[in-house]
C-alpha cells in the first residue's frame, strides 16, 4: 500500500520488481537444454539474439538471462544468482539497481551490457577509477567473449590509437574522467578522422551514486595556452609570517579567514609599501586571499597530501587521491607555493564538462550501487532514473549497532580504542573507517601505542588499495582506512582466499567501526555494507563526539548535557541531533547539486548551439559556404589559383578557430559572472535569475561575431608556396592541452560566504 501512494504521489521510490520475478521459473528451466550446448553453439545462440530490436520481449529476455547464465557459468565459473538477474532485468530496462556488498554487481552490469551490445547498442561501462575500469573488463573478458561481444577498456595512460580501438569495441569500460577528456578533445579537433569517442548510446555507471551525486557538479577540464603564475610563491612567503589572531581571524566554522587591520599593515608593508586597497592595481588583494586562504583553511593530509613533489586533492566522499583532479587555477598554484613545490602549469580553459552532463548525453543510462535509494530523489530529479531495490541472495545478519556519543574528541577515542581491544581479543577482523589522512594515521598511532598493530589504508597508498582492503577480513587483522577507500573490492572473511573462513565465522566476522558521523548517511551506510557480505555475520558501531565537524557545523545546540563518567552521552535527545546535523549536512549538499544543475542548464544549452554549428563545419562544407558568401572575391581569386580542396579546407580550419576561440572567451566570462553573481543578493535579485539575464544577449550575437572574424581573417589570406598558411593570419592552436577536473572546495554555501565576507569586512577571504 505504502508503495503505491508513493506512486500516485510521484515519489522517488523502488522499481516493481514484480514482472522480473515472474521470468525466474522459465529462464530456470531453459538450463538444461543450454548445458547440452558445445560453446560454439551457445555463442552463436546468443548472437541470434540480436535480431530484433530493444526493449527485449518475454521470451528473448528469458533467453538472454538464461544464456548469459550458461555462458558465465562455463566461462567465469560462476553461475548468477536469480537476485543478479533481476539486476540484469532492472539495468536493461533502464533504471539504477541496488545490490549490497558482494551480491555480484560486477557480473550483473557485464550481462546487461552484453544484453544491449547484442541489440546493436554501444556501451560504455563508466567507473570511478581506471583501476577497477580495467580490473572488470579483463575478469569479464572471458564472458563476452563466449556471448560474442567484443569488449575493450582505456585508461589516463591509453594511447590515441588504443582509445581508438578500445571505443570501437561493443562494450567499453571506462573512468568517468577519462570518458570526459576524450568528449573534450574530441570537440577541439579540426579533422573528423581524430575522434575518437563514438556516439553515445547506453551507460551502465558503477558505484552509480558516488559517480551521479559526489561527483555530478565536478567539472572536468580541458584548458591550454599554459602562462606563468610566479606572483603565489612571494604571496605565500608573506602569509607565512602572520600569526593567528593578531594578523588574521578564522569564523567559528573555520570556513573563512579574513585579515586584520594588523596584517592588513604587515602585508603591504611586506609587499613594498602597496595599497590592498588601491583602485589602480586589484589583481594584489585577490592573490593574498588565495594565499591566505591556502596557508590557513587548506589543511594537508586532510584536504590533500604531497607525493612526489606534487600536490594531490584527496577525494572527500571516497578517501582516495583525486587523480588529475586539482582546485581553479589560482588557489591551486597557492597550495603549490604553500608547500614550496613546482607550481603546475595553469592556463585558459579551452571547454569543460560536468560529469552530469556528460552521463546526460546517453539516451539510455542505469547504474548499479549499495546505496541508491539514499539518493533515489536526486537520480530521478537529475538524470530520470528509478531505482530497482534487489534483495540479497542470503539474508543480512549484519547487526549495526546504535551510534556512541562523546563529548570531546579524546573521549571517543579512548572509547574506540578500548573497544578495538576488547574485540581483537578474539581474532575477529576490525575495519575503521576515518574521515581523512590526518585523523587515519593519529588513530593508527594510538591503536599502535596500546599495542594494536594495524594496516592503514589511505590516500597517501592509495595505489595499493585494493590488495590491503582485500586481506581485511584475515583473522586478526585491523584496517585503518579512510572513508570509502578500496570500495569496489569486496572484503571476504579469511583473507582473499577465504583460507580461514570458518575460524574468522566463528569469531562473528568483520567489525566494522566508524570513527565519526559522516556528512551523509549513505556514506555511513556504504561503511557498514562492508560487512556481512553474502549472509555472513559482521557488526557495525560509529563513534562520534560533540567536536566533530558534523556536530560543530549543523548542529543545533552543543552544551546542555550530562555524561558519564567515561564521558559518553546516553540521553536520546542528544543522540537524535546527530542524525538531525546530518541530514541539515545531506540537504545542503543536494542544495548546491541543484545550484550546479541550474547554472550548468543554461551554459549546456549555450553548448550545444555552438558544437551544433561545429558539427556542420567539421563535417560538412558550412565554413566554406559562409566565407563564399562574405568575401565573395577574394574566394574566387583563391580558388582559381589553388583549387577548391585547399580553399575549402582553409575556410573550415579559420571558422574552426574563431567558433573555438569565441566559446573560450564566452566560457570565461561565464565564470567570471557567476562567480561574483551572488552578490546581487544584496539587492534583494535572485543570483540565477541574474545570470540567465546577463549571459543570454551576451550570447546572440556569438555565431555571427564568429562568423564575422571568420571572413576577415580569410580576406587575409596569402599564398605561400601554393599553399594557404592559415597561421599567418593569427589561426593556431595551443602548443600544448591538459586536462583535470575542478575541485570546488566550498567551505560554506554562497549566502554564508556572502555574509562571512561582510562581517569580516575588506579583508575577508573564503572558500568559494
Amino acid at each position: 500500500m505504502a508503495e503505491s501512494v508513493r506512486r500516485l504521489l510521484g515519489k522517488p521510490g523502488a522499481v516493481d520488481l514484480r514482472p522480473y520475478t515472474k521470468l525466474l521459473t522459465a529462464i530456470e528451466d531453459e538450463e538444461d537444454g543450454l548445458r547440452e550446448l558445445s560453446d560454439a553453439e551457445l555463442t552463436e545462440k546468443a548472437i541470434d539474439l540480436g535480431n530484433a530490436d530493444l526493449p527485449y520481449e518475454r521470451d528473448d529476455l528469458v533467453s538472454l538471462c538464461a544464456v548469459g547464465r550458461e555462458a558465465a557459468r562455463r566461462s567465469l565459473g560462476e553461475r548468477p544468482f536469480d537476485v543478479q538477474l533481476l539486476g540484469v532485468m532492472a539495468l536493461l530496462d533502464g533504471h539504477v539497481a541496488e545490490m549490497a556488498t558482494g551480491e555480484g554487481k560486477t557480473l550483473a552490469g557485464a550481462l546487461a551490457a552484453a544484453g544491449f551490445a547484442l541489440r546493436g547498442r554501444r556501451v560504455h561501462v563508466l567507473s570511478v577509477n581506471d583501476y577497477l575500469a580495467r580490473r572488470d573488463a579483463e575478469w569479464m573478458r572471458p564472458l563476452y567473449d563466449m556471448l560474442g561481444v567484443t569488449v575493450g577498456w582505456i585508461n589516463e595512460e591509453s594511447t590515441r590509437r588504443e582509445r581508438r580501438d578500445a571505443y570501437s569495441c561493443d562494450v567499453t569500460y571506462a573512468a568517468v574522467s577519462e570518458l570526459g577528456f576524450d568528449v573534450l578533445r574530441d570537440r577541439m579537433v579540426t579533422d573528423i578522422e581524430d575522434r575518437v569517442v563514438p556516439e553515445p548510446h547506453v551507460a551502465i555507471v558503477d558505484e552509480a551514486d558516488s559517480v551521479l551525486v559526489d561527483e555530478a557538479r565536478v567539472p572536468l577540464v580541458l584548458a591550454g595556452a599554459a602562462e606563468s603564475v610566479a606572483a603565489d610563491v612571494e604571496m605565500a612567503d608573506v602569509v607565512r609570517t602572520l600569526k593567528p589572531r593578531l594578523h588574521y581571524e578564522v569564523d567559528a566554522e573555520g570556513r573563512n579567514v579574513q585579515l586584520t587591520d594588523a596584517g592588513i599593515d604587515v602585508v603591504e608593508k611586506a609587499l613594498g609599501g602597496v595599497d590592498l586597497y588601491s583602485e589602480e592595481d586589484t589583481s594584489v588583494l585577490p592573490q593574498v586571499n588565495l594565499a591566505l586562504h591556502a596557508h590557513v583553511l587548506l589543511q594537508r593530509d586532510v584536504h590533500y597530501v604531497v607525493r612526489d613533489g606534487e600536490v594531490r586533492i584527496i577525494n572527500e566522499s571516497r578517501g582516495r587521491i583525486a587523480l588529475l583532479q586539482r582546485w581553479p587555477d589560482g588557489l591551486q598554484a597557492a597550495v603549490e607555493a604553500k608547500e614550496k613545490v613546482a607550481v603546475s602549469e595553469t592556463g585558459e580553459v579551452l571547454d569543460s564538462i560536468t560529469v552530469q552532463s556528460l552521463v546526460l548525453r546517453y539516451p539510455t543510462r542505469g547504474g548499479m550501487t549499495g546505496t541508491a535509494m539514499a539518493v533515489a530523489e536526486q537520480l530521478r530529479e537529475f538524470y530520470e532514473l528509478e531505482v530497482a531495490v534487489i534483495p540479497s541472495n542470503k539474508p543480512n545478519i549484519r547487526k549495526d549497532h546504535g551510534t556512541r556519543l562523546y563529548a570531546t574528541r579524546e573521549e571517543k577515542e579512548d572509547a574506540l580504542v578500548a573497544k578495538v581491544e576488547e574485540v581483537h581479543k578474539s581474532g575477529r577482523p576490525i575495519l575503521i573507517g576515518t574521515q581523512d589522512v590526518a585523523e587515519s594515521e593519529l588513530l593508527a598511532g594510538r591503536l599502535r601505542e596500546a599495542g594494536l598493530e594495524c594496516v592503514v589504508l589511505n590516500a597517501k597508498n592509495d595505489a595499493d588499495e585494493a590488495s590491503i582492503i582485500a586481506e581485511a577480513g584475515t583473522y586478526g587483522a585491523i584496517t585503518v582506512s579512510t572513508q570509502m577507500a578500496g570500495r569496489g573490492t569486496d572484503i571476504r572473511l579469511g583473507g582473499s582466499d577465504m583460507a580461514d573462513r570458518e575460524r574468522v565465522v566463528e569469531t562473528g566476522g568483520l567489525y566494522v567501526m566508524g570513527f565519526g558521523r559522516y556528512p551523509s548517511s549513505r556514506l555511513d551506510g556504504q561503511l557498514r555494507g562492508r560487512a556481512g557480505r553474502q549472509g555472513d555475520p559482521g557488526d557495525s558501531i560509529f563513534f562520534v563526539s560533540m567536536d566533530d565537524d558534523l556536530l560543530v557545523d549543523h548542529g543545533s545546540e552543543s552544551t546542555g548535557y550530562t555524561t558519564t563518567a567515561e564521558g559518553e552521552i546516553t540521553d536520546e535527545g542528544w543522540l537524535g541531533m546527530v542524525d538531525h546535523a546530518q541530514r541539515v549536512a545531506e540537504g545542503q549538499l543536494l542544495e548546491v547539486h541543484r545550484n550546479t544543475w541550474r547554472y550548468n542548464q543554461l551554459i549546456d544549452v549555450q553548448r550545444d548551439v555552438v558544437l551544433e554549428h561545429r558539427e556542420m563545419v567539421l563535417t560538412g562544407d558550412q565554413g566554406d559556404r559562409q566565407v563564399k558568401a562574405d568575401r565573395k572575391e577574394r574566394h574566387a581569386e583563391l580558388v582559381e589559383e589553388l583549387g577548391e580542396e585547399k580553399v575549402a579546407r582553409a575556410a573550415r580550419l579559420i571558422t574552426l578557430y574563431h567558433l573555438d576561440r569565441g566559446w573560450t572567451d564566452h566560457n570565461a566570462f561565464l565564470a567570471e559572472l557567476r562567480e561574483g553573481i551572488h552578490l546581487r543578493f544584496l539587492g534583494r535579485r535572485d543570483p540565477l535569475d541574474e545570470f540567465n539575464r546577463e549571459a543570454v544577449p551576451v550570447f546572440k550575437g556569438f555565431l555571427d561575431d564568429a562568423r564575422a572574424r571568420a571572413a576577415e581573417s580569410f580576406e587575409k589570406l596569402e599564398v605561400q608556396d601554393g599553399e594557404l598558411d592559415v597561421g599567418m593570419v593569427g589561426v593556431k592552436r595551443p602548443s600544448m592541452t591538459w586536462t583535470y577536473m575542478v575541485h570546488d572546495h566550498p567551505f560554506s554555501s554562497a549566502l554564508e560566504t556572502l555574509v562571512g565576507r561582510l562581517k569580516g569586512g575588506r579583508g575577508s577571504s573564503s572558500g568559494d
